[in-house]
This record gives C-alpha cells, sequence and structure tokens, in this order.
C-alpha cells in the first residue's frame, strides 16, 4: 500500500511516515512545502513531493497520483491567523480532497478537531471558532464526496509518548491524546476494513488501539 501523508512535517505527520516506513509492508509519500524538510524523510527511505496547500489542486493532484490512501494531517496551527486557517484548514483541505477525487484515489482519511458540530461552533471561544468552522466544512465536503472516507477527531493533543492505549468511539468524553498514539490511530485504521464513512473521537484510555478500531 502506498500512502500520501499530507502535512507530513508535523508531528503527526513525522510519527506516521516513520510507522509506515518501519513497518516495511507499506510506502508513504510524505507530502512537504520545503526542501529543507526532505533529508528526515528520505533517511527513512519515504519518498517525497514538494507542494504547498495553498498551490494549485492540479499540484496536489500530481502528489496524489498512485498512491492508495492520502491522509490528511495538516494544520495552520496555534499561532498562525485566522487567514492561514481558511487557506490551510479550509481551503487545503477541500482541494486536496478534489484532487484525491481527480487522481482517481478512493481512500482518504481526514484528521479532524475534537468536535466539529454546529455546536462547538457557538461553543467556542472567539479565537478558536474560526479553526472549528474551517474544520467543520471540511468534514462535511469530505462527507459530500465520492471518496471512502474515515474522519479521526483526537482529543487535546500532546506530545507525551504513545501508549498504544486509546479510547474511541463516535463520542467520548473531551480529554487528551498524544500525536503517537493519533498517529498509530491512523496507521491502524489503514489496515482495518469497513472503516470507511465513519468518524470517531479518541482520548487517552485502555483500550489497545487495534481493538479499539475493531470494535468501533
Amino acid at each position: 500500500m502506498k500512502i500520501l501523508v499530507v502535512g507530513a512535517n508535523g508531528q503527526i505527520g513525522k510519527h506516521l511516515v516513520q510507522m509506515i516506513q518501519h513497518d516495511g509492508a507499506h510506502q508513504a509519500r510524505a507530502m512537504i512545502r520545503k526542501e529543507a524538510q526532505a533529508p528526515f524523510f528520505k533517511e527513512l527511505g519515504a519518498e517525497t513531493v514538494i507542494v504547498d496547500l495553498e498551490d494549485e489542486i492540479e499540484n496536489i493532484r500530481k502528489a496524489a497520483e498512485g498512491v492508495d490512501v492520502v491522509v490528511f494531517t495538516a494544520g495552520s496551527g496555534p499561532k498562525t491567523g485566522k487567514d492561514k486557517t481558511i487557506m490551510v484548514d479550509l481551503d487545503g483541505a477541500i482541494k486536496t480532497i478534489k484532487a484525491t477525487e481527480q487522481a482517481g484515489v478512493k481512500r482518504f482519511i481526514m484528521i479532524s478537531s475534537f468536535d466539529t458540530t454546529r455546536q462547538a461552533i457557538q461553543d467556542a471561544s472567539e479565537s478558536f471558532a474560526p479553526y472549528v468552522v474551517a474544520k467543520h466544512y471540511a468534514d462535511e465536503w469530505l462527507k459530500a464526496s465520492t471518496l471512502d472516507y474515515t474522519i479521526i477527531h483526537p482529543g487535546q493533543l500532546t506530545n507525551e509518548k504513545g501508549t498504544g492505549k486509546v479510547t474511541l468511539a463516535e463520542t467520548v468524553q473531551r480529554d487528551t491524546v498524544s500525536r503517537e498514539d493519533i498517529a498509530q490511530v491512523i496507521f491502524e485504521t489503514l489496515k482495518v476494513e469497513g472503516l470507511t464513512g465513519r468518524t470517531f473521537q479518541v482520548v487517552n484510555g485502555d483500550t489497545s488501539i487495534q481493538s479499539a478500531l475493531q470494535q468501533v
């Protein structure tokens, strides 16, 4: 299986590419913004493609050609303004969805925000609301697409070492979860049948990731 990781230079993306390459049965294609980011991935044996999410859809489509799955882990980050939230988390996500369809790839895994419901938008602080809005409409666009999608809603992300255990369901209590465990959830989702058209939230827990995905 060949997997395009969009946002590969982010923390979740880096964990995911390492897992894919270390597994030995699959191949990662890391989509990055700068040539300077490439050595990390080349040392792992991963392919690299340099594409900015603010580029044209055609560039993203070329990056997706020949892969089996597209994983969207990109995000504008907490230090950017509303403009980058729109350009990356909304427009970048939608362009990637459209590019995936144009490339003839069927499987798409989206890393979203913990809660992207209309109520979550109303409850969000003034500074956080634009991010929730962006994620809400990106999720809705994906659901309305022709793709076999899975949407993963992680809790508050931490840099703690992964435990390999989570609480995972359509709706769970809000909590933290490590970026490494979210990367592992993505990786295991790639290998589990029957998760297309599914959305679920993930936080710290006591159930192995493999078992949790089998029960969702």
